[in-house]
């Protein structure tokens, strides 16, 4: 009886203890935004006064990449996608989260165990005859182990830490309910729609705990990049892979801002960096997708001279029209040709209410005026990062597709600069351009795709004549009608129903005030003040009613400026 009832305190008091360390994790990311809320990330958002004393005081952008760190493995990776959005963080914020590094400590290798055996139904010694209990490596969300298979083979096994999917799941329910109240609070907010951004990092962060998703991405880019003999992607085992545990080809290798200068002598590296851009480049225009991680941490020169990519957990898809949207844009950019620059942006973007049209063009000629004079010093990833921070600034919003672009040209420009000081990526990056375009019109003139047309072609060839026909009648009929959607849910019904209330108000009023005055010249012995008892009421009713109406006009119309 005594244990049951232990049993049942334990079950009551879990959820208590539970809710306790929801409220202390959700006070700290509140003290954190409210330290830095006249940053230019939080400006504007109104928190709780009781968390107001003692915090006063603004931290520098070293400290915000500290203090970011200090939450945890999911604001890591939220500060990492802060960095390549100029349009949400100020230069300074922007730079000091580029250099966040995931410090961990490794988890105790029984967790580890634990996990992979559970994943994998099997005991390790069933699988593998060797395991390495200190990990090659740590990160928020995994670490990496060396093993070796039954037959000898040397993998890496790549195991997910315990809790973290918990973890995870808790913080980003807390970011959404942040984001919608500085959606609602801040003039950023109205502008970037943080509650869409955070979404879009949730599926993303939530897709990269998948680790069967990674294994896909592996093998995918491996065929990809199969025409570039210089870069290795290493291969998935697929008996060993499940959701938490990832088992690859084991590839050994040294980063690339850790190759010596003797290295970089005896053996040419430009091969290696005009790869990487040319593969990438690829990737983004012709596959459609985009490593939004390439940093040197992901990339390594191995002992035979190829460069190794790793951790392809965060692979943005890019549809196919904003693919060649993105294209064009980077096209003009390269060629000088700011206005068309400025029209790609625009049918990338959304126009929000405020959007200042002669602003924005003006900007991104000039922008891209700097850039052709400057070309040894701008790389494509900052101009990019830029017409981003441009964009918004004039209220035009761009998909987040267009910042990784940015981000991803940045880190590949930084990584050939650090493989290769001598190579111009400039030069690589304008004359692959054309060979992506080629290899688009290859594609365009598939089989599946020529087919897809002759089909729209005979459906139209088909059915054209009689959908002619059938609208000459309704024209000599005269019962040819256009409808328009949406207006009853538009601003548009709304505002010119507002003007009829109006009007029919004022014509009231306007009736009550003549009629008042034609019956004050009427005897009557039903006087108020020595007027006429009805005229006087109808005549201040009609005084009262258009009060109201120069109120309502005056206060409505201030009310929708500001909206």
């Amino acid at each position: 009886m005594s244990q049951q009832s232990n049993d049942m305190a334990r079950e009551e008091a879990a959820p208590a203890a539970a809710g306790m360390e929801q409220s202390t994790r959700r006070t700290q990311i509140l003290r954190f935004l409210l330290r830095y809320r006249n940053s230019g990330v939080f400006s504007g958002l109104t928190l709780d006064p009781a968390l107001e004393h003692g915090n006063g005081d603004e931290g520098s952008p070293a400290e915000f990449s500290r203090d970011l760190e200090a939450l945890g493995p999911t604001f890591v990776k939220l500060g990492q996608m802060l960095s390549t959005r100029p349009d949400i963080v100020p230069p300074a914020y922007a730079s000091a989260l580029e250099r966040m590094q995931e410090n961990t400590t490794p988890v105790p290798f029984e967790q580890i165990r634990e996990v992979l055996e559970s994943e994998l139904g099997v005991r390790i010694s069933k699988v593998f005859s060797a395991f390495e209990e200190t990990p090659l490596g740590c990160a928020s969300f995994a670490q990496v182990h060396a093993a070796r298979l039954r037959d000898g083979t040397p993998v890496a096994v790549k195991v997910q830490r315990p809790g973290v999917s918990q973890r995870l799941t808790s913080d980003l329910s807390m970011l959404r309910g942040i984001a919608m109240a500085a959606d609602r609070l801040t003039k950023v907010g109205r502008s970037v729609h943080f509650g869409d951004w955070i979404n879009e990092f949730s599926r993303a962060l939530l897709a990269e705990l998948d680790y069967i998703a990674e294994a896909e991405n592996l093998e995918r880019f491996g065929e990809h990049l199969a025409p570039y003999p210089e870069l290795l992607v290493p291969r998935p085992v697929w008996d060993l892979t499940r959701r938490r545990v990832l088992t690859m080809d084991l590839v050994e290798g040294v980063r690339v801002d850790q190759v010596s200068g003797l290295r970089r002598t005896e053996e040419p590296m430009d091969p290696l960096a005009t790869a990487l851009l040319r593969g990438y480049l690829d990737q983004m225009f012709v596959h459609g997708e985009i490593h939004a991680d390439p940093h040197p941490g992901n990339l390594r020169v191995t002992p035979d001279g190829r460069l190794a990519i790793f951790d392809l957990g965060m692979v943005a898809n890019v549809p196919p029209r904003q693919r060649e949207r993105l294209l064009k844009l980077l096209f003009a950019a390269v060629d000088g040709r700011g206005e068309q620059v400025a029209d790609e942006m625009i049918a990338l973007g959304t126009r929000l209410e405020d959007y200042d049209a002669p602003r924005f063009l003006r900007e991104v000629g000039q922008l891209i005026s700097r850039y052709s004079a400057h070309r040894t010093t701008m790389s494509e990833g900052r101009v990019v990062l830029e017409l981003v921070r441009i964009a918004t600034a004039n209220c035009l919003r761009t998909p987040p597709e267009l910042s990784l672009l940015g981000k991803t040209l940045l880190n590949l420009d930084t990584v050939c600069r650090t493989l290769s000081p001598e190579l111009d990526a400039k030069q690589v990056v304008e004359g692959h351009l054309q060979h992506v375009m080629r290899a688009r019109l290859r594609q365009s003139f598939s089989s599946p795709s020529l087919a897809t047309e002759l089909m729209e072609l005979q459906t139209l060839t088909r059915e054209g004549p009689r959908k002619l026909s059938e609208i000459l009648s309704l024209m000599a009929d005269n019962r040819l009608q256009v409808k328009v959607t949406g207006l009853e849910e538009s601003h548009l019904m709304e505002n010119l129903q507002k003007i009829a209330n109006r009007i029919a108000a004022g014509l009231v009023t306007a009736a009550l005030i003549v009629a008042s005055t034609m019956m004050m010249r009427i005897p009557t012995s039903s006087t108020l003040f020595g007027y006429p008892t009805v005229a006087l009421l109808m005549f201040l009713l009609g005084v009262a009613l258009g009060a109201g109406i120069v109120v309502s006009a005056l206060l409505g119309d201030r009310r929708v400026k500001s909206r």
